[in-house]
């Protein structure tokens, strides 16, 4: 994948200068406006400052923000190609006025754009190209060392996973405070709950985490970026932050971080826990998300023991934690059913081996509920524990190096989906038999889970198959990660009562163990 290049403007008394070639960004690239700014009392309250890019009919007007240094800053990121001019505005007369242009160029490969919500349950690339969300769970790597970042993104160079949830804002811990892991800057000024100012941000921490999301970015990895979380403990106070406070904290977050590409917005993790925020007021902070991004990137929000209303419409997508909903077959359906929208099961427990409830699955389980999720038209995240690592919980917690059996499994998955129809995978009939999913009189793939099947008699419900249509069927392994093509093919020879095909009583011989799966693909 061809690296971002990111066009930095920096604009001095003496008029533009352009650090860069020239001025040309690809398109969904990134562009960064810099102007020397008053610090006269508090830079972060007070000074409006944003830009007007325009191309055509196009329009936009991001929001800036203070980096520090007297440096003021206003990303943009291009959506269409051709010269765009823009015009800065401010009630500082150091910051008004400005005006330049750029040439957008055509995207480079790798470069498919933002990712969108698409025939309502799935996800493309604004290019239109299908996005299948792989994800996985590395809450708290932006605040390992050097060493262990670069380890993690090494890891995720071979790994399966094309999404990473992880926060913005590190939870309490003890090692955070002393010893080899503790911090040296916080989202805030100050060094506890004692003297943290809230009105002045630390741009040297938001950098921190800004590298993490351009490191995924040239990984083709999506950084669902989690801007709330609980997990204080009455020790530094970011999860007991008044309204005020969190409505500045949201539009600083979407003026540095928005001009990503490959940023989705998670409002919180474990929302519910956060006791003294109610569902108004996270309706509230989705819609300053959705006023300070003017890109519309994909917005959701994870559930802890009360879920928020996903029917609301400024969330594009559910992100759930609800590791029932992927044991038994039929529940994803029935969750596609009531919110409309798709759904990712950002939480279904980790492969592991601590002795919490939620981080000891096998290998086995972890693999069996993604295709779970996947047939019943649904998303799934990966996470992994570590009851060995001395720090956190393994992986999820601060990256590192994966050493469990679902990767490989979850790649294997990853590449029978990629390889399907373009247009996802629905359930075919979600009640009857939630254990395929497909698109009618095409494609289908079914999943005996934990069944030790013998055979199965070639009949798929579908109202929309014929006479005379015919089918190649591969007998696939998703642990043994292997796939036979059946030798014969299949022909639907008549219709019964029940619109089912019926082949004269045809089946497929399957082993008679757990985890098996037949994919059928139309041929004639």
């Amino acid at each position: 994948m061809k690296k971002s290049a990111i066009l930095v403007l920096i604009i001095t008394g003496f008029g533009p200068s352009v650090l860069a070639q020239d001025q040309r960004i690809e398109k969904w690239d990134f562009y960064e406006l810099s102007l020397p700014g008053p610090t006269a009392g508090n830079p972060f309250i007070g000074v409006e400052f944003s830009a007007v890019f325009q191309n055509g009919d196009r329009r936009y007007e991001p929001e800036g923000f203070y980096d520090g240094n007297g440096v003021f800053k206003v990303r943009f990121m291009p959506d269409r190609e051709g010269t765009w001019t823009y015009q800065t505005k401010s009630n500082r007369e150091p910051l008004d006025g400005k005006e330049g242009q750029f040439l957008c160029t055509p995207p480079s490969a790798g470069n498919h754009g933002p990712v969108r919500v698409r025939n309502r349950y799935h996800f493309q690339y604004e290019d239109g190209t299908p996005f299948w969300p792989f994800g996985t769970t590395i809450y708290e790597w932006p605040f390992q060392s050097e060493a262990k970042q670069r380890t993690t993104v090494e890891t995720l160079k071979h790994a399966p996973f094309n999404k990473a949830r992880f926060l913005i804002v590190p939870p309490w811990r003890e090692q955070y405070n002393e010893g080899p892991g503790a911090l040296d800057c916080f989202p805030f000024e100050g060094t506890s709950k004692e003297n943290w100012d809230f009105s002045r941000f630390n741009p040297v921490f938001f950098q921190r985490v800004e590298r993490c999301v351009a490191q995924l970015r040239e990984l083709g990895i999506e950084s669902d970026l989690i801007l709330f979380r609980p997990y204080d403990h009455d020790k530094w106070g970011f999860d007991t932050m008044d309204a005020a406070t969190n409505e500045r904290y949201v539009r600083y977050v979407m003026a540095r971080f928005a001009a990503y590409r490959s940023v989705w917005w998670s409002l919180a993790n474990e929302n519910s826990f956060i006791q003294h925020l109610t569902d108004e007021d996270w309706d509230r902070l989705f819609q300053v998300v959705q006023a300070g991004d003017p890109y519309g990137h994909l917005r959701s929000i994870h559930n802890a023991d009360r879920i928020y209303d996903y029917c609301k419409p400024w969330v594009t997508h559910v992100s759930l934690q609800y590791y029932m909903a992927v044991r038994f077959p039929g529940i994803s359906p029935l969750l596609r059913d009531i919110y409309r929208k798709p759904i990712i099961h950002d939480e279904i427990n980790y492969e592991g081996d601590i002795t919490s409830r939620w981080g000891q699955l096998s290998g086995e389980e972890m693999v069996y509920r993604f295709w779970v999720a996947i047939v019943g038209g649904a998303y799934v995240t990966h996470g992994e524990t570590n009851a060995g690592e001395p720090f956190g919980d393994g992986w999820i917690s601060t990256g590192g190096t994966l050493s469990r059996e679902s990767p490989a499994r979850i790649a294997f998955l990853r590449k029978i989906v990629e390889q399907g129809p373009a247009q996802g995978l629905d359930p075919i009939e979600q009640y009857w038999q939630p254990n395929i999913a497909g698109q009618k009189g095409h494609y289908y793939l079914i999943y005996f889970g934990r069944d030790p099947a013998q055979e199965w008699k070639f009949l798929l419900p579908d109202d929309e198959l014929a006479p005379g249509m015919r089918f190649q069927v591969d007998l696939i392994d998703t642990w043994n990660m292997t796939i036979t093509p059946v030798e014969r093919a299949f022909e639907v020879e008549r219709m019964d009562r029940y619109r089912f095909a019926d082949k004269s009583r045809a089946a497929v011989a399957l082993p008679g163990k757990p985890y098996m799966a037949l994919r059928i693909r139309r041929i004639d």
